[in-house]
């Protein structure tokens, strides 16, 4: 249904008629220590979000101690869409449905960089330039590897007609426009999201490092060796009309918000609703925003990382890598592009104790979010990895309480500890070490960067071990 002021779609009636459960993949809540009820209280948020017509498609699928507790599905894929006609074929969405998972594809990317580093191919403190020496101009020869990871290279928009659609066949065409461009202010000084700017150029030094585009090092390096079906950048061309289909909805998008997003995106927000459907942006590789993948996949991607670095017998990450790429590298500093306080590690959004993406106190959490509302992420502390797709694509909308809810919702029903390292997990008759008001200070001399200070320990064993927060 589209109104000059809001946008949605057509809702069944019967929710049973609509949902898929993957049962035979759902553990026994019991067995991962929750609440059977609990679940329903989470289920019940993600149905009152698919009330609100906001979302014709909605998928969650949340990990607990590395067990699937919840994999299910919500709507229709395509055909049931505010522009759809009535009577247009419907497919009804399920947790093999692939989703676009748009911005959460820089966590992936971000990873893979970090795998480079982890093998000396690359070093993160290093200029763009010495791997892309064309990058090394119009004073952008200071800006290194860790300034793009952490949205503070100073080029967060993308010269114009960088995101025309047959433009997307040639990335290496994407970097010679960054190339001729000029940053907007000097490299560090600013915190400004890079919605689609960096992940180019993170490809194009994949490109250069390995000699392998990185949507290929993506399939070789972590797809599958993880067994999965999707998690690409991208399809194939017979895959195209599986994707899921996304829909503009709810309120319009007004200045100045307006404004911000067409800078940051290269289009405005609708036409980046379009082009997110079309078969040549399906078939492109746009490293910060195009990976195509289900929940279920996402999270096993998220649950490699809380194991540090490895599943199922297979290793590709140490820990120290996991460590690095998720410890604070701004604390709540304005977004310049989003206009928010936000907390970035290399490649993801953090939490945080009240304000936070992944519910409350969730100061551990680490993941990102998709345009718009697609989320995925990792609570070492409760052991939860989760991701919920949507295929509505709305600015802002006040059923979004609901998001929050089922946030909320997780967090209660996934309490903290039980985990090595967490808090509450102490052995029983083993006393807590009393605790000084006074820092601990490195000797005169020798400087303790910040970021190391503060990062996540990580279990050091076999790999199976799980990511838990600092020792209290």
């Amino acid at each position: 249904m589209r109104t000059p002021f809001f946008t949605t779609c057509r809702v069944s009636p019967v929710f049973e008629e609509v949902t898929t459960v993957r049962a035979d993949a759902e553990v026994n809540p019991r067995d991962v220590g929750v609440d059977p009820t609990a679940v329903g209280r989470i289920w019940h948020a993600v149905e009152q979000l698919y009330r609100s017509g906001i979302h014709p498609a909605m998928q969650l699928c949340v990990r607990r101690r590395g067990q699937v507790l919840i994999d299910r599905a919500i709507g229709h894929a395509s055909g049931n869409g505010p522009g759809d006609l009535p009577d247009a074929p419907k497919v009804l969405a399920t947790p093999d449905t692939p989703f676009n998972i748009f911005s959460a594809s820089k966590a992936v990317t971000a990873m893979i960089i970090h795998l480079l580093d982890q093998r000396h191919l690359i070093h993160l403190d290093d200029p763009v330039c010495e791997y892309i020496p064309e990058f090394g101009v119009r004073k952008k020869q200071w800006i290194t590897l860790r300034h793009v990871l952490t949205h503070r290279a100073g080029i967060p928009n993308l010269p114009p007609g960088s995101m025309e659609l047959d433009r997307l066949a040639d990335p290496l065409g994407i970097v010679q426009l960054l190339c001729d461009t000029e940053p907007e202010w000097r490299p560090g000084r600013r915190l400004a999201y890079h919605a689609i700017s960096g992940g180019f150029l993170l490809g194009g030094v994949v490109r250069r490092v390995t000699g392998r585009d990185i949507k290929r090092f993506l399939d070789d390096e972590i797809r599958k060796p993880l067994g999965l079906r999707w998690l690409s950048y991208g399809v194939r061309p017979r895959e195209v009309k599986q994707v899921a289909v996304n829909y503009f909805t709810g309120l319009p998008a007004v200045f100045p918000l307006s404004t911000l997003l067409q800078r940051a995106l290269g289009v405005d927000f609708y036409a980046a609703t379009d082009l997110s459907n079309d078969p040549r942006f399906l078939l492109g590789v746009v490293p910060a925003g195009n990976i195509v993948t289900t929940a279920n996949e996402l999270t096993r991607f998220y649950q490699l990382l809380l194991n540090g670095g490895a599943l199922d017998g297979v290793r590709l990450f140490e820990p120290r890598t996991i460590r690095r790429a998720t410890s604070e590298q701004s604390y709540f500093e304005v977004d310049f592009t989003l206009g928010l306080p936000l907390r970035y590690g290399m490649g993801f959004m953090l939490g945080g104790k009240t304000f936070s993406l992944y519910g409350p106190d969730t100061q551990y959490s680490f993941g990102h979010l998709g345009f718009t509302n697609v989320i995925s992420w990792a609570d070492p502390e409760r052991q939860v990895a989760g991701t919920l797709m949507t295929s509505g694509k709305p600015l802002l909308y006040p059923a979004l309480y609901h998001a929050w809810d089922m946030m909320r919702q997780i967090g209660v029903a996934c309490p903290k500890g039980g985990v090595p390292g967490s808090k509450g997990s102490r052995a029983p008759g083993v006393k807590a070490p009393k605790r000084s008001n006074r820092r601990a200070r490195p000797r005169a001399g020798k400087r303790v960067p910040a970021a190391v200070l503060r990062e996540p320990a990580i279990s050091q064993g076999n790999g199976s071990g799980p990511l838990g927060p600092p020792n209290p």
